[in-house]
Order: structure tokens, then sequence, then C-alpha cells
């Protein structure tokens, strides 16, 4: 009946692994000394043996390699030898013929095996050693054959002779080829073996009929029905690497497809998987379901799951496999339907092959259900539904004793504390399993998220959970960013202490995850890390790579290049790259809110360059809207949207996706430069839509929509609506303890009040705003506050000049230096405005000091299309001719103020297609 536990599935004996075995004699020939026949030098007999290697720990793999694949594989890698490899094994394989054959072949790889007095050996004999992996090896297969019947034998015989019919018609042309390069011959064959060969297809073709109508009456491996024979079924995979392609979709899609299990062989040959592979190969579509995110293929891998799901009901896990792919596609009930399912039948045990431990309590996997539940009502943005269900999951986890549950469930409520602005957490986390019930619910939200950090990470440390340890030491790095760490108690002798962040603390924490990288153990099974690591090496056989170093058409095989086998992927996993690789991500966001662009963005290039291929599509996104927003701020709006349409290309542009928030965001800046107000307003609204109703979720999206609609009011010169807006946005920001974006704001109210014409109201705002940066380090956008002070002080009159100068001049390095393209050109306006305001200083002895900066202030601001700033930059440049005496140059500055002036007044519309893509179809 469905949810019985039952032992995992045996190791069944299959034609791939009999060819392992052949190869497997080839590398330790029991009778050779020293480097066995045929091998010419040591390093072709390692090679072959580091290749059995890797071939014999992927042989648990879903899918196993056809004939001819192997082949090719065996060309890539054998050198010289590859011809008499491959000879080898096609004829050894095509002389199994009888159930005798078979019984003779399992035989003599007992032999291949050292005795118990193998340690007693000549000098350089090859002996296999029984405990070794390639040993291991044999011996399962030699068991598993001794366990088959009669029936099984025949049927073993059946599935070769298919197995060797397939590779004919793909080799044969290749060995057409070959025999009329090398000038070899079939005739050399004898013609016994021509003989023999010929009666094996026949017994092949007469067999085949037979099974095709016996299969229709009775299984003959399982009880379950012939519809699950075929869903099991191996497939003929294209080992041509011109076929490959590296299109995102398809290769998103490929992981869904019903193909993966439908039956493609036209001759009907099955090959059946054991429990472990089905589960294996869930597995796998679990981390590319995490891995693609909304990309993967919703509907053709629903229908595969629930085909599997209606002919082997005990595969509990297809339920989460279903509850993963609902949840990243924002289905919500379909999701928690499955995932209810899931811990309903197994009890979160895995079902199919779990083997309960002993003293195993009867509550299943309560505290992991909770877990899995509370992250799901955080991914839909129920945020306090979440945290009930997670302090839950603490308790239980505690109740039951389950130390490793309870230190992944405490990271998950830091992460959500983190990520949602809670303004207060009192009610509950005060129930008497709460982890702040010793602390006391008084503090504040910040405080205690400070306290979950510290607990999960000794916690983990304690359990030695290294890949917990570095999430944790992220979280902790991410903290200190953005947090001022306060003395919890309020009593006591008062110390003196500096209430900034520490830039040093933040940086040893990112550095204390890249010990991961080298000490790293993997938390699931280890043979898992090996087996994945040996699948990946032989795929990289297929690759265009290695057809390029060791190409067949060049007509030679002595460019070999040796370097190539020991170049293989790392085998560290995937989970570990990828936390590796959040690392250089958080290092570029502590760079860009410290103020220092090009570190920011060399780290996220390193990202982009070395982590993509285990980075999740949501941080490769990001990674990508992280330079693009570099473009845009230092090469202008032509080569960031050149970058985003390739962007668009790699990424679904679907609701709420990062891309589309930058592209948003992208043609509001443009719009507000050009003059295009209804257009920036139109953006506004749709950068609000995106964002969730629910209190406290999205406050980054809420925070940017608010903010860009009051620079828009602002715009539009209408400074009493833009100043509520950007006040209630302030007090969100103080509620929610949003302390960079909070400064941010406060420059923006001081802007405001400058422009209206009330300097001296915009005074405190800006001393504010330099206040919080000043605090949480905040270097470029504290150089930002200094020149909108200077700005304030120069609209208090002419006297301020020098004090507004000499300001300026000290956040320039600065701003030269880290800056982009409107902030130089704000500060080179500046500058000039206050030398102009300046009664001491005489134009006409030194007329470059203020040429100069007006001049490169109306270069940088070109590739923004920023007419209101170059508007002022040329108004000026035409006081200054004017000053000097020249009426040509002029005449010539006043009329490109003219046009500018004219641009920002009546604005022309362009035909734009990302434009028109992103707001015609919304």
């Amino acid at each position: 009946m469905a949810g019985v536990v039952k032992a995992p599935g045996a190791f069944a004996i299959t034609p791939h692994k009999v060819s392992v075995c052949i190869l497997v004699n080839i590398y330790a020939s029991p009778s050779q000394i020293s480097v066995p026949f045929p091998f010419s030098s040591v390093s072709q007999h390692n090679r072959l043996g580091l290749y059995l290697l890797a071939l014999t720990k992927s042989c648990d793999d879903i899918l196993e390699p056809k004939l001819d694949q192997l082949i090719n594989q065996l060309r890539e890698i054998g050198g010289l030898l590859d011809h008499w490899l491959t000879d080898h094994v096609t004829s050894r394989l095509s002389s199994l013929s009888s159930p005798d054959d078979l019984f003779n072949f399992f035989n003599e790889l007992r032999e291949t095996l050292g005795g118990p007095d193998s340690g007693v050996m000549e000098d350089d004999q090859v002996i296999l050693d029984p405990n070794s992996n390639l040993g291991m090896f044999l011996r399962r297969c030699i068991l598993a054959f001794n366990l088959l019947t009669f029936e099984g034998i025949c049927h073993l015989l059946t599935n070769i002779g298919i197995y060797c019919k397939e590779a004919i018609s793909s080799c044969s042309s290749y060995e057409l080829r070959r025999v009329d390069d090398s000038g070899n011959d079939f005739e050399s064959l004898s013609e016994d073996e021509n003989m023999d060969l010929n009666l094996v297809f026949k017994k092949i073709n007469e067999e085949m009929e037979a099974r095709k109508r016996a299969t229709e009456q009775v299984s003959f491996h399982l009880h379950l029905p012939k519809e699950l024979s075929t869903l099991v079924e191996d497939i003929e995979v294209s080992a041509d690497p011109k076929s490959e392609h590296n299109d995102k979709g398809r290769e998103s899609s490929s992981y869904a497809s019903g193909e993966l299990l439908r039956d493609v062989d036209p001759n009907g040959g099955v090959f059946l998987r054991t429990n472990w592979q089905i589960q294996g190969y869930l597995m796998e579509q679990a981390d590319a379901i995490e891995k693609h995110g909304s990309s993967f293929t919703l509907n053709a891998f629903e229908l595969t799951l629930r085909q599997l799901q209606k002919l082997a009901p005990e595969l509990h896990r297809v339920h989460f496999l279903r509850y993963l792919n609902n949840l990243y596609h924002d289905d919500y009930f379909s999701a928690l339907e499955n995932l209810h399912r899931y811990f309903d039948y197994s009890a979160g045990t895995e079902g199919f092959d779990f083997v309960p431990p002993a003293g195993c309590n009867s509550f299943g996997r309560y505290e992991i259900a909770l877990l899995c539940l509370g992250m799901m009502h955080f991914h839909f943005g129920h945020p306090k539904k979440a945290l009930e269900v997670l302090t839950e999951a603490v308790r239980v986890s505690q109740q039951h004793s389950n130390d490793t549950c309870l230190a992944y469930t405490l990271a998950a409520m830091c992460n959500l504390l983190s990520e949602i602005g809670f303004s207060t957490t009192s009610g509950i986390l005060g129930s008497p399993f709460s982890p702040m019930i010793s602390v006391g619910t008084s503090l504040s939200v910040q405080q205690q998220l400070f306290v979950l950090l510290k607990g999960s990470l000794k916690r983990a440390e304690s359990l030695k959970l290294k890949q917990l340890v570095a999430a944790n030491h992220l979280a902790m790095a991410k903290f200190d960013l953005t947090h001022v760490q306060r003395p919890l108690l309020s009593f006591g002798p008062k110390t003196s202490m500096k209430l900034r962040t520490c830039p040093i603390i933040v940086c040893k924490e990112l550095r204390s995850g890249y010990h991961l990288i080298s000490e790293f153990c993997c938390e699931g099974s280890t043979m898992t890390a090996d087996g994945a690591f040996s699948t990946a090496w032989l795929k990289n056989l297929q690759k265009p790579m290695g057809s390029l170093v060791l190409s067949q058409d060049n007509g030679s095989r002595n460019n070999y290049n040796p370097f190539l086998f020991f170049t293989q992927p790392s085998s560290i996993p995937g989970s570990v790259m990828q936390l590796v690789g959040s690392s250089y991500l958080h290092r570029a966001t502590a760079w860009e809110i410290y103020g220092s662009a090009p570190l920011a963005r060399a780290n996220a290039l390193v990202y982009a360059t070395c982590f993509a291929d285990a980075s999740s599509s949501s941080d490769a996104a990001l990674v990508h809207v992280k330079l693009i927003q570099h473009l845009a701020v230092f090469k202008g709006y032509k080569e960031a949207f050149a970058a985003l349409k390739t962007a668009e290309e790699k990424f679904l542009c679907v609701s709420k996706s990062r891309i589309l928030i930058m592209k948003l965001q992208l043609l509001h800046e443009r719009a507000l430069h050009r003059g295009h107000l209804k257009l920036a307003q139109q953006v506004c609204d749709e950068l609000g839509v995106l964002a969730s109703s629910v209190t406290a979720v999205d406050m980054e999206l809420k925070t940017e929509a608010s903010l860009r609609h009051a620079r828009t009011l602002l715009a539009a010169k209408q400074f009493s609506q833009a100043a509520a807006v950007a006040h209630s946005l302030f007090c969100m920001c103080y509620k929610f303890n949003l302390q960079v974006e909070s400064a941010t704001v406060l420059l923006l109210l001081a802007e405001i009040h400058m422009k209206s014409g009330n300097a001296v109201v915009g005074l405190p705002y800006a001393l504010a705003s330099l206040s919080y940066c000043q605090t949480f380090n905040l270097d470029l956008l504290r150089a930002s506050a200094t020149l909108t002070l200077a700005e304030l002080w120069l609209s208090l009159g002419s006297n301020h000049a020098k004090t507004a100068l000499t300001l300026l001049h000290g956040a320039f390095p600065m701003i030269l230096g880290h800056g982009g393209l409107e902030l130089c050109a704000r500060a080179y306006i500046t500058e000039a405005k206050c030398y102009l305001s300046d009664p001491s200083f005489s134009v006409s002895k030194n007329p470059e000091l203020v040429l100069d900066p007006l001049r490169q202030a109306a270069d940088e601001l070109q590739a923004l299309e920023h007419h209101e700033l170059m508007a002022e930059a040329f108004y000026l440049m035409a006081i200054v001719f004017d000053k000097l005496g020249q009426p040509e140059q002029r005449e010539e500055a006043a009329c490109s103020f003219k046009n500018h002036v004219m641009s920002l007044d009546h604005p022309h519309d362009v035909e734009d297609p990302i434009q028109s893509d992103t707001l015609l179809n919304a």
C-alpha cells in the first residue's frame, strides 16, 4: 500500500556495468607484471585508472550512457590506445552469447581481485585491492550477478545484445572512416569472430520479438505496470558537442522535460533504475528549481511528477518537488497543499528509501515541517504568520532535542527579521519557548535580531555545521553594515563608546565565510558529492573544449593534452560555492554603501566571472543589476540600456523581478533628466504597483517608489507636495529602522527646501543627513550631503561663497574619485558659482578657473541627457564670456542654453522600444 517504508533498491547489473567491468579487467589484468599490455607507459595506465574511478562513481546516475557514448569517451581519454580499447570492449561484449559465457566472464573477474595474501606480491605487479573503489565495484557486480535467477541472466543477455546493436548504426560510419584513414581492414578479424557476431545478432532479433510478446503479459523485473517501465527507461543523449546549446531557457526546460523519463528506443530496450537513482534524480531537480526559480518550466515538469506519483505512490518526495515547483511559480494554494501532503504521507522521512534510525520518535519530523511552512509564508510575503510558525518550530525542536533543526530555525528567523521591516515583535517572541525569553521582550527589534544572530552562530559552531556557520557570518556582516551595536543593558558604569558602525568588523565577518571553501564538509552524504563530481567530469568530456583540444578531424591523435584530464571541475558542492559567491555579493553591497564604486564593481565582476554557474537566478540577476547601475552612473544611459537588453534576454522579466525594477528605475531617471514628467510619474506608479500591499513587506521597493515620487514632484516644482511625501517616507524609514534610507530622505528634504527658496529651513536636514552618514560610514553619501550643504550656504548670499567653496573642496577628493557623472557635474557647477559669487574673484584675471569646470560638467552631462543642469552650465558660461567680451562664444553658449531650456519645457516624445515594451504592456 502507499506509504509503506521499504528497503533501498538493490544494485542492479546492466550492460553498461558489464562494459565497465571489461575495462577494469583491462586495467588490472591478473597475469601481468609491471605495466599491463597494451599500455606503453605508466601515464597511459594511470589515465585509464582515473577515468574508471570517475566512471564507477557515476554508475548510480539516473541515466546510464549508451555504448556509443562510452566509445566516444574512450576516444577522448584513450589517446593512441582508443582503437584497441573500443575494439576490445565491443568484441568482448559480442562474445557474450550464452549464460555460460556470462558465468565464465564473472569468474574471470574474481581473478582480477587480490586474495587474502595479496600483500605478498612481486615488484610492480598489478593487483586490484578488493577494498578500493574499483575493487568494491567489481565485488558489487559479481554479487549482483550471483543473485540473478536464470530468467534474469537471460534478460541480461538480451539487454547486452540490444546495447550492442544500438551502437552499430552510430559507430559504423566512424569505423569505416577509421579504416580508410589507418589502412586497417575488417578482414583481419578471424572468420570465427564474424560468424559469432552474426549468430549473436540473429539471436538478438529472435529474442527481441519474443520479449516484445512477453512484456505484454507480465513484467520481468517489478510488480509495477508496464507504464512505469517506460517511465524509467534510458534515453539516447547525443554526444555531439555541436548539438549542445547554452540558451538558458532551453537549459531550464530540459530539466523539467518529460522526455528525461520517456522511452524513445524503437526496439523497446528497458534499463530500470533503482530507488536511489530515482531519489537522486528528484534531488537534482530540486536543486535545479531552486537555482532557476520562476524560469523553471512549470507545466512540463508538473506533468512528469503527476505521472510518477500516479505510478509509484511510494515516492513521497514527489510531493516535495511539486511543492517547490509551485512555490517558485507563486502558486500559494498548490504549494501549501503539496507541502501538507508530503509531511502527512512521509512525516518528512523521505518515504520510499528511508530507513528509520533506532529510537526514532513517533512525531516524525514535525519541526522540519514547521520550518518549511514558515519559509513558505516568508516567500509569499506573510511575515507575521512566518514568525509565528518559526517560533512554534523552535518550541518543537527544543522539546524533541533536535539541535540541528533548531539551529536552522534560528537562522531562518534571523533572515526574516533582517529582511522584513518589523517595528515590534511583542506578542510573537514572548512565548515561554521563545529564544528571547531569557533576555526579555523589552528589547528593540534590532537588539533581538543581534541576540538571535549570536545564538544561531554559536549553536551552528557547536554542531559543526560549516555551511550554516558561513551563512551566519554573512548575516552578521549584513547586520553590522547597517546597525550600530549598542549595549543591551542600560545600567551600570558608563563607558565611553562610539556610536558608529565599524567597517573592520564587517570585513572580518565576510572573510570568515571564505574559510568554507577550504575546509567545507558536506552536511549530507559524501557519496553524493563524489558521484556528482564524477558525473560532472564525464559530462565535461562532451564539451566543445574537449573536442577542440582532442579533435578527431585533424587526422592526428598525437596532440593529446594530458592537462585537460587533470583540470576537471572541482568537487566542491554547489551550495558551498553559492555561499562563497554570496560573500562577494555582500562585499559589493558593502562597498556600495561605503561609497567605493571601483571596489563594488570589482567584487560584482568576480562573482559574475567565478560563481555564475553555481549562483541562483535571483543572485545572478542581482549582480547584473549592480553592473548595469554602475554603467548608468558612470557611462550614461546608452550603454546601460544596451546591457539591460542583454540581461533581459537572459532573465525572464516577470513581475517584481530585479531586472524589471532596474528597467523602471532607468526609465524614471532618464525621463526626469529629459523633462518627461508624465512618463516619470507613470513609472513611479508602476513601481508602486509592484510592491506588496502587506505592511512591512517589500520595504526596499516601497521606499524606492516613494523616493522617486517625491523627486518627480520636485522636478514639477510642486514643493509642498514633494516635502509632504518625503516627510511621510522619513517617518516610515524611522519606524522600521531603515537608517541608510533615512539619510537619503533627509538629504532630499534639504534639496526640496533649497529649491523652494527656504535655504535656512533646509540646513538642519542637510546637517542631520551628515550625522547619519558619519554614523554609518556612508562616505559617498556624506560627500553628496556636503555638496548640498555648500549649495545651501551659497543660496544664503554671496557673503557665504568662501564657506561654501571650503566645504566643496573638502568633498572634492571623494566626489571626483568615486562619484558618478551627475554628482561630479553638480560639484563642477557649484564650484563655478562659488567663484562667480565671490566679490573678491576677478573673472578677467583667471577665466579658466571657471570655464574649465563648466566645460567638464557639460561634457559629463551629455551622456545623461540632463537638460536642467546642462542649461545651468551653459548659462554660466554665457555670463563668463559676456564678462570677457567674447560675443561669439557668448551667443553660442546662450543658444545651447536656449535649446536645453526648450527641451526641458517642451519635451518631444522619441520612439523608444524599451520604454514602449515596459509601459504599453503594463
